[in-house]
Order: structure tokens, then C-alpha cells, then sequence
């Protein structure tokens, strides 16, 4: 196939097959899908099917009678316990509208061909269910009862549009607004929704009961360590609803289980990635107002994995924060405490500074339900990034049970003790005292001094998660003019509207929340504070669709062309002083104005 004969829309898609001269459309809504084949006419009228359990252990099922194939692909696990069950197999039913024969050389257990003679046009649909076959069927029959192709797609282009008019930018460029409602459109790609559309979904992590949630979505396939940097934020504005449905499937989760996942993947634990961030999700949601769920059973498991190692058996399954135990006794995980109970086997370094991080979020959440011990302790605990940072040397190191530094060490090379990065990647990473990490360099000028030597020496790397706060850390050290050059020149070097238009893995999202909110103009460095720094947004206005009919606004007022230092903001006509936008100004419908100036600016804010 050539991309020319390719039509792609978050409605609708449709590719040539030019070895045959096929064409193939889809569109499709939640749980289902249809595909409707054009062929040719010059041959028999084919298509292809092929299960893709990952064991080679999937099942196919043929009904002629109802022009129906029943397909089943039972699941495995990633990360820890790979190839062992996941307890639950992926069910697809297919009905077609033209009756059709079984190609007998083609089949096999894992495929099968089927025949439609010389129909020219072919159309399938599909249900989905993670559950039963007759759930499948349910979901399909319950989200398209008919064979109208046309109709799903301007229903399914309808429910797109109202999904991303929630952000209306005004004022930018073609290829700006392009890579802007692309970046958004990704942002809704995961967790994904998991239960039937009456609401049954498989019990998580061993727990083979098939549940009911009742009155949500429960969702699944949560990359946490990446996206409650800023996709999670941008749904506690966009979707809070949504985001309600996810805590509650994190909850419920725990409660089947018996430990607040990290990183719930394939309807289990995983240890794929480090820190413990759904607590930092959960406390940043509540923190916001979204409270509709049983916070006394969230905050009972969040606490669990802060304050408890789980037995052997269910470590080694897992559960629980890595190296808790060491990370308690020390205030943090010294070199010795290696973790193979894990995908990442060390970075006890990177460990310390996110396990840190998620104490001050999960302070955050005790201080604001009443559990004043726990915040004292907490609070405290959130300092432990202190323990790891090597006043002599300037850069956060790794150190040993005795509390020696280790040797060798140099901050520009990848070591053990970092995740995916270097010390000096890393040295960043105390998202919640800032304050405190400038007083720790010296003072705001060597802070700016040594983050102008981080970029201007190539060491940033947008291509991964750990730094994408950094360039915001200038304008919460007093430069704000850079913090905005900064993030303009990697939107311009980083992203784009052609292939590679990413910088690094989209990793559910997360790279293009960061693109979202920097375009818009503001970005959440400290999720759990309430707080977005602002920037120079890359629109004339920027507008929110809130609940409510209110809308947050946020307007540029540029002296001429090519303006974009910031040098005044105003927040409902009066003046605004902070470098910081609160999450209850944008929920409220405040209307924000940028004056913006060509060249730095003296505007420090307060």
C-alpha cells in the first residue's frame, strides 16, 4: 500500500490494498467496530482472519448459518510473570452481511480464509469484550444494531468533535492547530475502557470472578509513571468524569488485589516502571474537587504501599513499593538494596527521589482528609530527596548503606542508580520543593547558571519523561522569559505534523500532554499543588469548555508579529503577579491576558 491512498481521522480510516485492488474503511465505536472491503471484481471476494495470542493458544469458531466467526485470544502477562495467565482473554465476535465459504487449504487453528464469491462489497462488524463471547455480542448489538457504515462514522465524527472542542485555540498557524488537536486526540488513547457496556469487566490480578461496575466505565492498561506527569492533570480539566471512573478502578483494583497497583498492566501488577504514581493521581484528583468515590478505601491502599512491605510471596508478585523497607530504615535506598523483584533491577537513586514525590502527594491527600499524623510523617518523609543529593558535587549521586558517596561519578553518564537517564537528568526531579533544590545549588542564580550549562550543553532529552518539567523550572527560579524561549524552541525541534513527529515513545500519552499544555500555555511541574506554570501560549486565545457553560480564556495581546516574551498578565482585568495559574482559576472560568513583548522581559513575577 502507498500512504497517497491512505485516509486517517479519529473517525474514520481507509487504506488501498494495491496488491488486489481492495479497499478497506473502518470506523467504529467503543467496543465495536465495523469494516466494510471494496474489491475489484476481478476475482474471488477474500478476507483473511488471524488470532494473535501471544501463547499461539487462540480459538476460531465458525457459524455459517449466522454468516458469524467467534475468534478468542486468551492473554498473557507482561513484565513480572511473563507467559504466565492474565485471567482473562480478549473475545471477538464477527458478522458479516454476505454469506460466505471456508477456504479449506487456508485454515488452521490460529487462521482462516473465507470466500464471498464475487461480491464487490463486503462489510463486518465487530464486538468486542474482554469477559465472555456473549458479552461480545451484547456490546455490538447494544453500540451498532445495524450494517449503516455511514451513519456510525458521522456519529463517531461527532462524538470526536465535541470530545477535542473542548480546547478551542484561535489565532495560530495551519500547522500549529494540526499538531495541537493531533497531540489531544492521543491524549485519549489510554487507560482504555475494560468493561462491557453493562458494565461486567474480568477481577484483576488472580481474582477470576467476572464483576459488575455499576454507574462507570472501569478502565485498565494504566502507564502511570508516565502519564501523571501531565495527562492525568489535563483530564482532571478536560474529563473529570472520567477521571472519577479511573480512580475508582484503581480502587477497586486494590481491593481485589489487596495493594494499590503501580503500574496495572494487562489486568494485573507490574513493576515496569518505579515510584508508586497512582498515588500522586489520586491525591492530584482530589485535590481538584474530584472526590465522588470512597476516599477511606483509596487512602487505606495508598497508605498500605507507603507505610508496609507486603510478605515474600506477594513482593515477589509485585505488590507493594520496591525497596520500601530500606527506603524507611535510611531515608533512602542505598547502592546494596538492588531490586530483581522488577523490571528496572536498581536506580535506587531514582527510586528515592519518586518515592519522595509521591509522600509529598500523598501528605497532600492526608492533610486534606483530616489524617494530620500521617501528614506530619509524610511531609517529612517528602524531604528524603535531600539524603541523595551531593551538596560538593551539585548533583543528586549514588551512596551506600554507610552513607559514603559512590566512586567514580560522573553527573553526564547513564549509572545504575538513574532510571533511563543520568544524575544530571535526575538532579531535577524534586517537582515539589523547588525552593528547596535552589537553596540547596547556591541560590536562584546559580540554579539559573547551572540549568543554562544543562541546555546549552545538550544534556536536556525531551524524548523521555524524567526532564519534562525542567524548562518550566527557570520561570519558578525567577527567569521566566527563558522558561518561554525554552519551550519554543523544543515544540519547534521536537514536534512535528510528518512521520517522527514525536520526539521519543508516546508512552500512553504523556508526550503529547506535555505538547498540549505547553502550546496552551501553562503546565502542571507539581501535580498534587494545584498549580500550572504558565508560559507563552503558541495561539492568540486559548478556550476551555467547562461544565457549566464557562469557559477559561486565555488571550496573547502581541505589539506586532513574533512577540512571545511575556512581560504583563492580568487575570479578570486586574493585575497578576505569580508565575503560577491555579487549577480553581481555570475550573471558575477566569480570563487570562498575556501582554507580550519581542524581546526578554523584566517581568519577574512574585
Amino acid at each position: 500500500f502507498s500512504h497517497k491512498n491512505e485516509v486517517a481521522s479519529p473517525s474514520y480510516y481507509s487504506i488501498i490494498l494495491d496488491s488486489y485492488g481492495i479497499q478497506a474503511e473502518l470506523t467504529a465505536s467503543v467496543r465495536s467496530g465495523i469494516i466494510r472491503f471494496t474489491y475489484p471484481g476481478r476475482d474471488k471476494s477474500c478476507v483473511f482472519i488471524r488470532v494473535n495470542s501471544d501463547e499461539n493458544e487462540g480459538s476460531i469458531r465458525i457459524d455459517q448459518a449466522k454468516n458469524e466467526i467467534l475468534l478468542r485470544n486468551p492473554v498473557h502477562r507482561l513484565y513480572q510473570g511473563l507467559g504466565s495467565e492474565a485471567g482473562f482473554s480478549g473475545w471477538f465476535v464477527i458478522r458479516f452481511d454476505t454469506p460466505f465459504e471456508v477456504m479449506d487449504k487456508l485454515k488452521t487453528h490460529q487462521q482462516i480464509a473465507l470466500s464471498f464469491g464475487n461480491e464487490l462489497t463486503v462489510t463486518a462488524r465487530i464486538g468486542t469484550s474482554f469477559t465472555t463471547p456473549v458479552n461480545a455480542g451484547i456490546n455490538l448489538e447494544s453500540e451498532i444494531p445495524d450494517w449503516d457504515f455511514d451513519k456510525l462514522r458521522k456519529s463517531t465524527q461527532n462524538i470526536w468533535n465535541q470530545t477535542l472542542g473542548k480546547v478551542r485555540p484561535g489565532g495560530g498557524d495551519k500547522d500549529a492547530v494540526q499538531m495541537f488537536y493531533t497531540a489531544l486526540y492521543h491524549c485519549y488513547q489510554l487507560p482504555r475502557i475494560v468493561s462491557d457496556v453493562e458494565g461486567w469487566y474480568p477481577g484483576f490480578a488472580g481474582d477470576t470472578a467476572i464483576h459488575k461496575a455499576e454507574g462507570f466505565d472501569y478502565y485498565d492498561d494504566f502507564s502511570m509513571w508516565d502519564t501523571y506527569r501531565a495527562l492525568h492533570p489535563l483530564m482532571t480539566i478536560l474529563e473529570p468524569e472520567k477521571t472519577l471512573h479511573m480512580i475508582k478502578s484503581l480502587a477497586l483494583k486494590a481491593e481485589q488485589g489487596g495493594w494499590m497497583p503501580i503500574f496495572p498492566a494487562w489486568n494485573n501488577y507490574t513493576a515496569a516502571m518505579i515510584g508508586d504514581h497512582a498515588t500522586v493521581m489520586i491525591a492530584d484528583s482530589y485535590m481538584k474537587g474530584i472526590r465522588d468515590f470512597d476516599i477511606d478505601k483509596a487512602y487505606y491502599y495508598l497508605r498500605k504501599n507507603a507505610f508496609e512491605q507486603p510478605p515474600l510471596e506477594e513482593y515477589a508478585d509485585v505488590k507493594g513499593r520496591r525497596a520500601l523497607e530500606s527506603y524507611l530504615k535510611y531515608g533512602y535506598i542505598p547502592l546494596e538494596d538492588s531490586v530483581w523483584q522488577a523490571f528496572h533491577k536498581r536506580e535506587q537513586v531514582s527510586r528515592t527521589l519518586e518515592y519522595a514525590f509521591d509522600d509529598y502527594a500523598l501528605a497532600r491527600l492526608a492533610e486534606a482528609t483530616g489524617r494530620y499524623e500521617d501528614y506530619r510523617i509524610l511531609i517529612k518523609r517528602s524531604q528524603n530527596w535531600r539524603n541523595v543529593f551531593d551538596a560538593e558535587t551539585g548533583f543528586v549521586r549514588g551512596r551506600f548503606a554507610d552513607g559514603t558517596w559512590i566512586t567514580p561519578f560522573d553527573p553526564l553518564k547513564k549509572a545504575s542508580f538513574i532510571c533511563e537517564g543520568t544524575p544530571f537528568h535526575y538532579t531535577w526531579y524534586v517537582p515539589h520543593d523547588i525552593p528547596g533544590l535552589i537553596q540547596m545549588m547556591g541560590g536562584q542564580a546559580a540554579f539559573v547558571r547551572k540549568l543554562d550549562t544543562f541546555f546549552s550543553g545538550g544534556h536536556y532529552w525531551h524524548g523521555n519523561e524524567p526532564g519534562h518539567q525542567i524548562p518550566y523550572l527557570y520561570a519558578m527560579a525567577g527567569e521566566p522569559a527563558k522558561t518561554q524561549e525554552m519551550i519554543r524552541k523544543i515544540i519547534s525541534e521536537e514536534y512535528g505534523t510528518g512521520p517522527g513527529g514525536l520526539s521519543g515513545n508516546e508512552d500512553a500519552g504523556q508526550m503529547s500532554a506535555w505538547l498540549v499544555f505547553s502550546m496552551m500555555g501553562f503546565y502542571p511541574v507539581c501535580p498534587a499543588s494545584n498549580q500550572y506554570v504558565f508560559t507563552t501560549p503558541f495561539f492568540d486565545e486559548i478556550r476551555i469548555m467547562l461544565p457549566g457553560n464557562r469557559q477559561f480564556l486565555i488571550s496573547s495581546v502581541s505589539p506586532k508579529p513574533g512577540s512571545r516574551y511575556i512581560r504583563a498578565v492580568t487575570k479578570d482585568g486586574g493585575v497578576y503577579p505569580d508565575w503560577f495559574i491555579t487549577h480553581e482559576d481555570i475550573m471558575k472560568g477566569s480570563r487570562f491576558t498575556f501582554q507580550l513583548t519581542d524581546k526578554p522581559s523584566s517581568f519577574i513575577p512574585r
